[in-house]
């Protein structure tokens, strides 16, 4: 019996030396998420610079014409869709679905970065080039083009970080539940180029679609497309923060406009 007890012992030591430390199992499913999140999101940030730049005109989308007109406007539509209507409660639900298990609400905004670089790559990647090109600038006009597409750019990610990095690249989520925590959301963005216009994120990421060297009609299509997107979705994200803020806000939004800069006046925010 005392050599029996004594191997039990010592099988319950090995096992437990063996079993993985608490929290192992979490903190594996956060460096997944967030390896996977700012991987696809930066190649998707690349291919839709890339794809832009030359006028959509080289993909790997190869749909038959007159097919292709179709599958070009579902890679548009799918876009504005699917990322509006996961801000939504039926959309958040859908979200939370995703993950099963206990850690999908603390997941949440990363899963939401990650299904909208998918959307990203997909549009960017799997688009049919019509082949045809309208007007491509050369010579100096290119330089001064080029210079101008790369400050659009500049702005998106300078008001991209003004929004709250952590947020918008999905980082929040996987943080936090590498720390075991609740995601700690940045407060209602003020700062950097908050305090010229309310919605510089969106302003961006027009400029974006409208500043690129080669011009051909799948530019135009896709400049239109996403340009509806950023007139229509900042209404809807402007009825949450006052839902959410308040009188906060309400005060903000007499102070700051909308999309266009006020030259000339200088008002302080309370």
């Amino acid at each position: 019996m005392a050599s029996e007890t004594h191997f039990q012992r010592l099988e319950t030591l090995v096992r437990g030396a063996l079993a993985p430390p608490p929290g192992a199992g979490r903190i594996a499913l956060a460096l997944t998420f967030g390896v996977a999140v700012h991987l696809i999101f930066a190649v998707a940030v690349v291919a839709m610079i890339l794809a832009m730049y030359f006028g959509m005109s080289r993909s790997l989308g190869s749909v038959p014409w007159p097919y292709a007109i179709v599958a070009n406007a579902v890679l548009i539509l799918q876009f504005p869709l699917v990322h509006s209507l996961l801000l939504t409660g039926p959309g958040g639900r859908v979200l939370l679905s995703l993950i099963p298990g206990p850690h999908g609400r603390t997941l949440s905004t990363t899963t939401y970065a990650l299904v909208a670089s998918l959307q990203l790559l997909a549009l960017f990647a799997l688009w049919t080039p019509s082949g045809i090109i309208s007007w491509r600038a050369e010579g100096a006009a290119l330089y001064m083009v080029t210079a101008v597409y790369a400050t659009a750019w500049g702005l998106l990610i300078k008001a991209n970080w003004d929004a709250g990095a952590e947020v918008q690249s999905g980082a929040l989520g996987w943080m936090s539940l590498m720390r075991n925590a609740t995601p700690k959301f940045p407060n209602m963005p003020t700062g950097g180029l908050f305090r010229i216009i309310r919605q510089p994120i969106y302003v961006a990421f027009a400029l974006t679609l409208w500043t690129v060297p080669t011009w051909t009609p799948d530019q135009l299509a896709l400049a239109i497309g996403l340009t509806a997107y950023c007139l229509t979705a900042p209404k809807m994200k402007e009825r949450r923060f006052a839902a959410r803020y308040g009188n906060r806000f309400e005060s903000y939004k007499r102070r700051v406009p909308y999309a266009v800069p006020a030259i000339g006046k200088n008002k302080r925010l309370d």
